[in-house]
């Protein structure tokens, strides 16, 4: 098996599809880096101050005027409603949401690149793991070692997973430095409130609790690579059942951009919440944003996950154990 996962692992790194992601995300993480430095000069200008509270209130200012706004739906004003108690409170509490750092920056680049970004960086590396084998002809001659089908299977499945954990390691590592020479290499330690729960613009503040930034991190890292693993495997179950490389990619494509718009959309579709696209931002759990539909919690998206994981996971492994390649 170990021969199986090093033989796979260097077809991967043959491809040179880590490096591309590696370069994506360096440039990626430049770009907003540059635009997030941009904004606090602009802030700070307007303001006349860098004191973090005075932002804060003119934020809150700010959304309570486009609250009286009476052409808002529903859907946005809750979500609305939210942020603005969310503000209140950190500065009832003297807590500085955006504390200055390279470890605000990469939390705050994490949650928001892990329901769509991380997930398509994730695609590009599991969409051909299977259907390259047919493209390159090299299926039957895969097939033919003296090998069980569901051993050469599992060496690729275990090759994915290593290589969303090094894809999460190049974000975090990226994000991290590049970020810092910017806004310097500090905030693991500040004060992140975690604990939020809000349903229909109410915010229930009774579970909120005061953690360290770098255990937030942890978290937030945990729950993205569980989403990417979750993708990934559902992608390699297209590699597996589609020969075609690019049909099995814009499937795919086609259902992240889905759930991207369906996140916004489906507040009265109540079903729609076991479709795995809705359930992808675990993070904003943890940051207390409002759920797309009503009654949705942590851990009801990630069991619906884990159900489609598994799922995903059956499926590859009986459809490549009796596939005629011949």
């Amino acid at each position: 098996m170990n021969k199986l996962i090093h033989n796979e692992m260097m077809k991967l790194l043959a491809r040179k599809r880590l490096m591309i992601i590696a370069i994506i995300t360096a440039i990626l993480v430049a770009l907003f880096t540059y635009a997030q430095y941009k904004q606090t000069l602009e802030q700070q200008e307007k303001l006349g101050t860098t004191d973090w509270r005075a932002a804060v209130q003119a934020q809150i200012v700010d959304i309570s005027n486009r609250l009286s706004s009476s052409r808002m739906t529903d859907d946005v004003r809750e979500r609305l409603q939210v942020i603005l108690k969310q503000q209140q409170y950190y500065l009832d509490h003297d807590i500085n949401p955006s504390e200055p750092g390279a470890a605000t920056f990469m939390r705050m680049f994490i949650e928001n690149s892990g329901p769509m970004f991380i997930p398509l960086l994730v695609m590009v590396i599991a969409s051909d793991l299977v259907s390259s084998e047919h493209s390159l002809g090299s299926i039957k001659l895969l097939l033919t070692r003296p090998v069980k089908r569901w051993r050469i299977l599992l060496s690729k499945y275990i090759a994915l997973i290593l290589s969303i954990s090094l894809i999460m390691a190049i974000v975090g590592v990226l994000s991290f430095f590049l970020s810092g020479l910017v806004f310097g290499y500090h905030g693991l330690d500040a004060p992140v409130m975690t604990g939020f729960s809000a349903e229909g613009g109410n915010l229930d503040t009774t579970e909120v609790r005061t953690i360290s930034q770098w255990k937030f991190l942890l978290m937030d890292f945990g729950l993205v690579w569980f989403v990417a693993v979750v993708v990934g495997t559902l992608s390699f179950m297209l590699s597996v059942l589609i020969r075609s490389t690019a049909a099995g990619m814009g499937v795919m494509l086609a259902a992240l951009i889905a759930g991207s718009i369906l996140s916004n959309m489906v507040s009265s579709w109540e079903s729609a919440k076991y479709l795995f696209m809705v359930n992808l931002n675990l993070t904003g759990y943890l940051a207390g944003t409002s759920p797309p539909i009503a009654g949705m919690t942590l851990m009801f998206s990630i069991v619906v996950l884990a159900i489609w994981w598994l799922a995903a996971l059956f499926v590859s492994f009986i459809a490549f154990t009796r596939k005629d390649v011949y």
